[in-house]
């Protein structure tokens, strides 16, 4: 998602990222948990339908913005599959209509899957669109809130979409929310996920959900749904040990990437945990943008892309200045913390916390990631080594005994090589106030 770049002549981003919504909040679903349904009260006299003009601007704009030789296209949703297959193959057409010679362009889409069939996955392979399927663990935990708007459960119907897309072999992820209901149990949702839906690539999305009336980034208080700090990061640790022991190489989980390249020094990769942000904004479906995906709300509304270019609303001042405030609004403990080269405080909508001292912006789940990466520390440290050997980081799996290679609980002195790996001391690397 981090992959911006800027053309300082022109102070505009190169490349950014920017997640499509065509039915804007609608969706098929009434998952209990979700946070966008709500933005339906945005556009209380709306369709909830990207037009066809729309999309040919939209996939216009976006090409012509990317100054790179590779873009991604990406839907989501409410659920983007409302618009029917023959919104897609347009999408398609006009792609290839405005594509730059020597350009490629990739598609993905985020689903809840329950309308997939033979017709949609032959579109999506022959395409080659990547799938994010949401599926939060075995039938009991997943429908625990994924149901439908009559409130019937939809664990078969999100099964079936994974068969179907393995049939035909499309490429797809697996995006699990972890909340109330699933958090003690995450040896049971990883095995599932990895021995029975087959997946080789995992994301966990938290579900922090701001108790309010507004539906949008505000208060300090959580809903009894949302995930509690602690237990995500044992929930994370219990994962990351039976993974390490057998599962490196072969299935891939997002979060242990990320941690992978920051012990190793490099980008995360990722925006909720990268130093800044706001290269990866959202745009409804009548083309107004917004800074984020998680702030689709009045205050954080960049502008329309037919009164405005996307090039333009993505380089704004307004824009910047969103991307900056996640480095800038740190709190002081997070600056010197031990773990802030891989966490960078993660995404600004979970900072709802104070800290010790009562200075506010401290994430919610601060508790759960310290523990984590803190736990974590020496098999990343052995297999950042590897990577920079040209050995294979899953040569760790020799060497691991309870999940663990003689784990270090670190806290580096100014002069010791800096833990990210960069070769530089801690005081002139991720040792650095501010």
């Amino acid at each position: 998602m981090s992959m911006a770049k800027t053309n300082r002549k022109t102070d505009r981003l190169s490349a950014f990222h920017l997640l499509a919504k065509p039915t804007g909040a609608a969706c098929n679903l009434g998952c209990k948990y979700c946070f966008f349904l709500s933005k339906k009260n945005l556009y209380p006299h709306s369709s909830f339908r990207m037009s066809d003009e729309l999309l040919e601007t939209y996939i216009r704009q976006y090409i012509e913005a990317q100054n790179i030789s590779h873009a991604t296209i990406a839907w989501q949703g409410g659920e983007p599959t409302l618009m029917g297959l023959e919104f897609f193959r347009q999408s398609i057409h006009y792609q290839e209509k405005y594509r730059r010679p020597g350009m490629t362009i990739s598609n993905s889409m985020q689903t809840n899957g329950t309308l997939l069939d033979d017709d949609w996955c032959r579109f999506f392979r022959q395409n080659n669109f990547l799938i994010g399927l949401s599926l939060d663990g075995p039938r009991e935990l997943h429908d625990a809130y994924r149901v439908d708007k009559a409130g019937k459960p939809t664990f078969d119907r999100v099964m079936k979409a994974a068969r179907l897309l393995r049939k035909h072999k499309v490429d797809f992820n697996i995006l699990t929310t972890v909340h109330a209901a699933n958090m003690d149990h995450p040896l049971e949702v990883y095995r599932f996920l990895r021995d029975e839906v087959k997946t080789e690539f995992i994301q966990f999305i938290t579900i922090v959900e701001r108790d309010n009336d507004t539906g949008f980034q505000e208060g300090d208080n959580v809903t009894d749904r949302s995930v509690d700090p602690e237990q995500y990061g044992r929930f994370l640790i219990a994962i990351f040990d039976d993974w390490v022991k057998r599962d490196v190489g072969k299935v891939f989980v997002q979060i242990f990437d990320v941690a992978l390249a920051a012990w190793t020094g490099l980008p995360t990769g990722i925006c909720s945990f990268s130093p800044t942000c706001g290269t990866a904004m959202a745009m409804e479906h009548n083309g107004d943008m917004y800074s984020c995906d998680h702030f689709v709300e009045p205050k954080c509304l960049l502008g329309n892309i037919r009164e405005m270019s996307m090039a333009e609303l993505a380089s704004s001042r307004k824009q910047r200045e969103f991307g900056r405030e996640k480095l800038d609004s740190l709190p002081g403990c997070c600056l010197k913390c031990e773990v802030r080269f891989v966490c960078n405080g993660e995404c600004p909508k979970n900072r709802l916390a104070r800290t010790p001292e009562g200075q506010p912006g401290l994430n919610y789940l601060c508790p759960g990631y310290k523990e984590f990466f803190r736990h974590i520390d020496g098999p990343m440290r052995f297999m950042a080594s590897e990577l920079k050997q040209g050995r294979a980081p899953a040569n760790v799996m020799n060497y691991t005994k309870d999940g663990q290679i003689s784990r270090t609980i670190f806290k580096p002195k100014r002069n010791d090589p800096c833990p990210c790996g960069s070769g530089l001391k801690y005081k002139k690397c991720h040792g650095r106030a501010g």
